[in-house]
């Protein structure tokens, strides 16, 4: 059975929109499964099956989610809103990216539909996986458990960029139609309730071993990691702490020394990384990116960016392009290389590095100062700046994590929006976005799923 199986869900031909896929629940019909297709009994009557429904997820997740690496993803999207990317699309067809680039989204902004209707799309997927592992009666429990907690991990991630981009949301947590076509929002802080029990759960059910070398499919460290970073926001610091200290401590991790090599598939830094659709094809992330030749057309880095790094800072030098024509010059994000054949690189999801620095701030937030230095240190010195040998104040050492974030991690998942998010600094985002206001902490929720349901009013504030 191909990978690209289909999980057909008997009776249900139309996904109500509340779970991201046009088209309303007027429209269910009463159906059986074409014949090129399986219904939900015989996908999870044996692991080769299961593993292709779950396999399918995975796909979309690296074609069109928050964690994709192209322009619908967190990384494109939120580094503009944020200060790490300017967005150079024309207006017309990506317009809406063009909008919220320049912090003039409104509800009916086609790209903040885009992205929230492509995280329904696959917690609905992944809540019709969870579902037909637990009803299976022929799937060994080893498996059962593994192809659960994976599908719990997704849908855990997705809830979590949710909550972080729009703040209450509908939970849905089953395949149930009739229910998620009326949800109403889920206050944010239970939200990340949720989000931390379903995580609980799926680090009891998957293993720290990976079920395949190339690291593709997360493990119970990639679980704990989520899990620590949900803490965080909690502000349960000691519990983030001590999830984070057993990821380091790892024998599965090393931390890469060379910085050419960090978007190198083979590393053992990597937690979790996407594998493209087919074998030698690049990454997402270099086809967003990349420009040679002429102005940007999609994205480029902003220049108060640029500027943050030192000359002497190896980043700057290797993840980074400078591209001249005439009397202008654009930098683009260079991290990813292959741009054709591509033997080499997957997009890396979670690195060790995020380890190191979530640590630190758990331990500041601790006033464990000194304890977190090595922990900041690691990425300054591969970039081949000096070790920082004091931290004065709680507040220094924060401002010092942070710049480390933003230098690491800049144009990877949204890092920039949930770190500024997480530190409560977003709003320091005013002198380099004109436009920005208090309340764009939060997108709008899409005006198409408030006409569908108006369980799901009010509208954010300010929009």
């Amino acid at each position: 059975m191909k990978s690209s199986i289909i999980l057909y869900i008997k009776n249900i031909a139309v996904v109500c929109t509340v779970i991201g896929i046009t088209g309303s629940c007027e429209n269910m019909l009463e159906a059986d499964p074409p014949s090129n297709q399986l219904d939900a009994g015989q996908v999870f009557e044996n692991v080769q099956t299961a593993d292709a429904a779950l396999a399918g997820l995975y796909a979309n997740i690296w074609d069109n989610s928050p964690l994709s690496g192209g322009p619908q993803g967190s990384g494109a999207l939120l580094g503009s809103y944020t200060d790490d990317l300017v967005c150079y699309y024309a207006s017309g067809e990506s317009s809406g990216a063009l909008d919220l680039y320049n912090n003039l989204q409104i509800s009916s902004n086609s790209t903040v539909y885009m992205y929230w209707a492509s995280a329904y799309k696959e917690v609905y997927m992944s809540n019709a996986i969870i579902e037909g592992t637990e009803n299976s009666k022929s799937l060994p429990q080893s498996e059962k458990n593994r192809i659960k907690g994976e599908a719990l991990l997704v849908r855990s991630i997705l809830f979590f960029y949710l909550q972080q981009v729009f703040g209450d949301i509908p939970l849905p947590l089953s395949t149930d139609y009739k229910i998620n076509q009326s949800l109403g929002k889920t206050s944010a802080s239970q939200v990340l309730s949720q989000v931390e029990a379903d995580l609980e759960t799926a680090s009891g059910l998957l293993a720290d071993d990976y079920r395949n070398a190339e690291r593709i499919f997360p493990n119970r460290k990639v679980v704990q990691l989520m899990l620590a970073k949900t803490y965080m926001l909690e502000e349960k610091w000691s519990v983030a702490e001590a999830l984070l200290k057993t990821i380091v401590s790892s024998p599965l991790y090393t931390f890469e020394t060379d910085i050419t090599k960090v978007f190198q598939k083979s590393g053992k830094h990597i937690l979790w990384q996407l594998k493209p659709k087919n074998n030698n094809d690049p990454t997402s992330e270099v086809q967003t990116y990349y420009f040679s030749g002429a102005a940007p057309t999609q994205y480029a880095l902003n220049n108060d960016l640029v500027s943050s790094f030192a000359q002497e800072d190896k980043r700057k030098q290797n993840w980074m392009a400078a591209v001249t024509i005439g009397a202008n010059t654009w930098y683009r994000a260079d991290k990813y290389k292959n741009r054709t054949a591509n033997p080499t690189e997957y997009s890396v999801v979670f690195r060790i590095e995020e380890v190191d620095l979530n640590l630190a701030e758990t331990l500041v937030m601790q006033n464990k100062l000194a304890e977190a230095l090595p922990y900041i240190n690691a990425t300054r010195l591969r970039a081949g700046l000096s070790a920082l040998t004091d931290l004065t104040s709680k507040e220094a050492a924060l401002n010092e994590i942070l710049s480390e974030y933003r230098k690491e991690f800049f144009s990877e998942m949204g890092h920039r929006f949930i770190d500024l998010k997480r530190l409560g600094k977003l709003n320091t985002l005013s002198p380099v976005k004109p436009n920005w206001k208090d309340y764009h902490q939060r997108w709008p929720l899409p005006q198409k799923e408030l006409l569908l349901n108006t369980n799901l009013k009010p509208q954010n504030n300010g929009y």
